[in-house]
């Protein structure tokens, strides 16, 4: 008997395809966002530029009408035909007493210098020892409050008198004008320490250079540059009406000797030289103190 074989059914493989990754389809860069630039920029004009060119166009017109009914006052056009010339040859030297304004510049800053460094090397340290102990604080209140207010060029005639001389008395009102700011900024500091620092420091038993350099000097660093920035101009100030005293080579001497041969204009670019390094000397200590500021 024939048996009948079943065939067996055939399995088809059916190959899977691996789907094909989508297109990247490029994306153009972003446009320029040039209205927003030409806004800001706009605006940067608008509230920092803007204002004190106003400013010193309104100051240079108020002088030009006053000199128009003033004989004697030189307006701005002649006054800058006439720096212009001083400026062409700012160190000539044709004498003791005869050179050129860039000399007198920079005997006026040597001056300042002296007079200002030897006020911070001992206002300083003297500042800190009287926020830190409280009896020598006490002790030198009443000097510093009595001889804080005297007028600089009253400290003169002492200088004078003491050193023989019209150079060292000049550094000498500069250094007894400048200190007090830096006495007192510097002292007010370390006073303002937080007591809890203060605190932390007893119970490690540091010594007093261990507080000095790692909690009194960081705290009090801008009070110390607020002190420091306020002497400088006030170096600055006095170093003019010093120097019309004294004689010499120096700005305040050079305005007083164009005053005496009649050169107001000479006078009016002094004023503004005076102004000028001033506020320079002032936005580098700024500059200093942001560099150095611990908070």
């Amino acid at each position: 008997m024939n048996t009948a074989i079943a065939a067996k059914p055939t399995l088809t493989v059916v190959e899977a395809k691996t789907p094909e990754p989508p297109r990247k389809v490029p994306i153009p860069p972003a446009a320029p966002k040039t209205a927003a630039r030409l806004k800001s920029r706009g605006l940067l004009l608008l509230e920092h530029i803007l204002p004190p060119l106003l400013g010193l166009a309104l100051f240079v017109g108020i002088w030009a009408m006053v000199s128009q009914h003033t004989p004697n006052l030189p307006g701005p056009i002649k006054t800058w035909h006439s720096a212009v010339t001083v400026f062409s040859d700012p160190f000539y030297r044709r004498g003791p007493n005869d050179q050129g304004i860039g000399w007198n510049i920079l005997n006026s800053l040597q001056r300042v210098g002296l007079g200002f460094g030897m006020a911070a090397l001992l206002g300083i340290p003297l500042g800190f020892m009287i926020g830190r102990f409280t009896f020598l604080a006490r002790m030198t209140a009443p000097i510093i409050s009595m001889l804080r207010p005297v007028s600089p060029l009253a400290w003169l005639p002492i200088g004078l008198l003491v050193f023989k001389a019209a150079h060292p008395a000049a550094i000498w009102v500069i250094f007894i004008s400048s200190i007090w700011p830096i006495i007192i900024n510097t002292a007010v500091g370390v006073t303002h320490v937080p007591q809890d620092y203060m605190n932390v420091a007893k119970v490690l038993k540091l010594s007093e250079w261990k507080i000095f350099t790692k909690i009194l000097f960081p705290a009090v660093l801008p009070y110390m540059m607020t002190g420091i920035r306020l002497s400088i101009g006030v170096a600055w100030l006095v170093i003019v009406a010093a120097e019309m005293l004294t004689g010499g080579v120096g700005i305040g001497f050079w305005v007083w000797d164009e005053w005496n041969n009649l050169n107001v204009e000479h006078i009016i670019i002094a004023i503004f030289v005076v102004g000028i390094v001033g506020l320079l000397l002032e936005q580098a200590l700024l500059l200093l103190a942001k560099r150095f500021n611990y908070e």
